[in-house]
């Protein structure tokens, strides 16, 4: 049976996450105390007790998410759970699959995304930039309502998350003038999120530019799991073509839905969402309705996993 680990990124965030995985295992705390090291702040305590809005901030968000999913990859590996045939990450979450096979250390790793998030966030002042969910138009629907805004300022889609639901990012009044064409064209939704940061568009570009240098210095190597990539679903290859894909992916799109299809094309028969949270889970429902996915954020969750897996090897 061919498995891939789907590993979560940004809006998979909680106050309280994996607070029952650590108190079932140790190694949730060793990953949190290698990763707070790594930046010089108290990660678990602000995963644990917040405050919300400061755990919300990218350049908090990220090292924080990149830890928790470390920390249940740690814990599937403590319980023999074997290594996937494929993995991928949303986003932020490609940094975890790269540091979970071994192409880039979990120090480096958490200093990169806390570097990424801190770019991120200077890229565009406060109000600026703005990013909305599609729900229930096609995608193609959804291009052209963001070509035709485009006229109000930049905008584009920034997330292919499932079918029928694309997330659009750009310069605010652009977004909203998108998301009522997205309207007039049928969508059933259309509205604006919570976030500080229009990801995955034009406007993180003098984010990419300086992010350049930081991932020239890093130590990457070549994946022992084949990786898939956000920006165009390809299979991770040596290290240079790494760069260049998480360098890409700043400012292009996220095609989750497609990353999925070449799973299954590759044959995946399951799943596993390596991280808080179902976010994952709840899209792979719409993209892949017949391929059971099971989110691991639980200890109940990773045991039955694990021998349900062993079972079918």
């Amino acid at each position: 049976m061919k498995t891939a680990f789907l590993f979560p990124g940004q809006g998979s965030q909680s106050i309280g996450m994996l607070s029952e995985l650590a108190a079932a295992h140790p190694q949730v705390a060793d990953v949190f105390a290698e990763a707070s090291e790594a930046i010089g702040m108290d990660l678990w305590a602000l995963c644990q007790t917040g405050p919300q809005e400061q755990l919300n901030k990218t350049e908090y968000t990220q090292p924080a998410m990149l830890a928790a999913d470390i920390a249940v990859w740690q814990v599937w590996q403590s319980l023999n759970g074997g290594l996937p045939d494929f993995m991928a990450g949303h986003s932020l979450g490609e940094y975890a699959a790269l540091v979970a096979t071994g192409s880039i250390s979990l120090s480096d790793g958490i200093r990169l995304v806390n570097r990424r998030g801190q770019l991120m966030q200077a890229a565009t002042p406060a109000g600026v930039g703005a990013m909305a969910a599609i729900i229930g138009l096609d995608d193609k629907l959804v291009e052209a309502a963001c070509e035709q805004a485009s006229g109000s300022g930049i905008v584009s889609a920034a997330n292919y998350n499932s079918p029928g639901q694309v997330v659009i990012a750009g310069e605010k009044a652009a977004v909203e003038t998108a998301c009522q064409l997205c309207l007039d064209a049928g969508a059933r939704r259309a509205m604006l999120l919570a976030v500080s940061v229009p990801s995955h568009c034009a406007l993180m570009q003098p984010a990419a530019d300086q992010f350049k240098a930081s991932l020239e210095a890093a130590n990457i190597s070549a994946p022992t799991t084949s990786v898939l990539h956000n920006v165009d679903a390809s299979v991770a290859a040596g290290a240079e073509s790494i760069r260049e894909h998480l360098l890409a992916q700043l400012s292009l799109p996220v095609r989750w839905s497609e990353t999925i299809q070449r799973m299954l094309e590759l044959g995946v028969q399951a799943f596993a969402e390596c991280g808080p949270g179902k976010v994952l889970s709840g899209l792979n429902k719409r993209i892949a309705r017949r391929v059971p996915i099971t989110p691991l954020q639980s200890p109940e969750h990773l045991q039955i996993t694990v021998q349900q897996w062993s079972a079918e090897e």
